[in-house]
């Protein structure tokens, strides 16, 4: 009969005092217990170490109370990346979809979970986002024959056809093999924060000698510094929901570098607030450097990147 199995090797992991407040995975022996092939009894364990000291290592799952480990027991143990905010565990999809509140007057059909949409007030400045598919999904048919229905939507329409994929995924690769290449530029981040984070790091942005007036109309809001044709800063919110997206953020370049942009913006998200907003989101291009910076300093961070695809000529 063979041997029952020895005991597990402890000692052995890559925790300490220097993973106090981090997020960690900790394997460790039931003492008194036997597990399944006869040895002793083994549990994991996920949470954050709350401390590591006089031999003991405390870690706080994420419910119910905290776990004292004795670090003797401890087979096996690391550091693990912290678990994603509640708004950065929302889908694509989902968070590409509140972007429809930018433009409600759009046309707007589905394709599968693809949405087709098309601006269609005479003199509006077209926007890529406005007139291309959003290729995020199944289109319930093949990629390459949804792909023809997105060109004949367009061309019906009059504009060029576009297609709005998630950096990288399968469908981008898809439509890649089917002749469609990438736009060149417009190429962004969607970017999420907590509302009441951002505003704790703006503070009272308000710039000495100017008044930021604000304009609300329904669910919208514009906050400008400087009146007129050509104010000094803008920046505009739609709510939708408990979200509010922020956009057309502008600084007139005279005017750069006096706290304008965080001027317009606080105003905003105070009204937000207001209005009982919780998320705030927003676009960012890719090679904006300072745009990614200033709003990598206010706690924006990256949920996914969009890029534009159009057919080969």
């Amino acid at each position: 009969m063979p041997d029952a199995p020895g005991p597990p090797d402890v000692g052995h992991h890559l925790l300490g005092p220097h993973v106090v407040g981090r997020r960690v995975v900790v394997r460790r022996l039931i003492r008194g217990e036997t597990g399944p092939t006869g040895g002793p009894a083994l549990t994991d364990l996920l949470g954050v170490c709350l401390s590591w000291a006089d031999g003991t290592c405390v870690v706080q799952p994420e419910s119910g109370e905290p776990v004292r480990i004795p670090v003797a027991d401890i087979v096996s143990g690391k550091p693990v990346p912290p678990r994603p905010s509640v708004r950065q565990r929302v889908g694509v999809r989902e968070a590409e979809a509140r972007t429809a509140s930018l433009w409600p007057a759009l046309e707007r059909l589905p394709l599968g979970e693809w949405e087709l949409r098309c601006q269609t007030v005479p003199g509006e400045v077209l926007r890529k986002r406005a007139n291309s598919c959003l290729a995020i999904g199944d289109p319930g048919r093949p990629v390459h024959d949804a792909l023809q229905d997105v060109i004949a939507f367009y061309e019906r329409r009059s504009r060029d056809p576009l297609i709005q994929v998630e950096a990288g995924s399968a469908v981008e690769d898809e439509a890649r093999a089917s002749g469609w290449r990438p736009l060149g530029y417009g190429e962004a981040q969607f970017r999420l924060a907590g509302l009441s984070r951002v505003r704790r790091a703006l503070g009272r942005s308000r710039p000495e000698g100017h008044q930021v007036e604000l304009t609300v109309t329904g669910p919208r809001a514009l906050a400008a510094v400087g009146t007129g044709c050509d104010p000094m800063a803008e920046a505009q919110a739609t709510l939708d929901g408990d979200w509010l997206g922020v956009y057309g953020v502008t600084v007139d370049p005279a005017h750069r570098r006096r706290g304008l942009a965080s001027a317009v913006l606080a105003e905003l998200l105070d009204w937000g607030a207001e209005q009982g907003a919780l998320t705030v989101w927003l676009h960012v291009e890719t090679v904006n450097a300072a745009g990614l910076a200033f709003w990598d300093a206010l706690g924006f961070e990256p949920h996914h990147t969009c890029r534009y695809l159009a057919p080969a000529r």
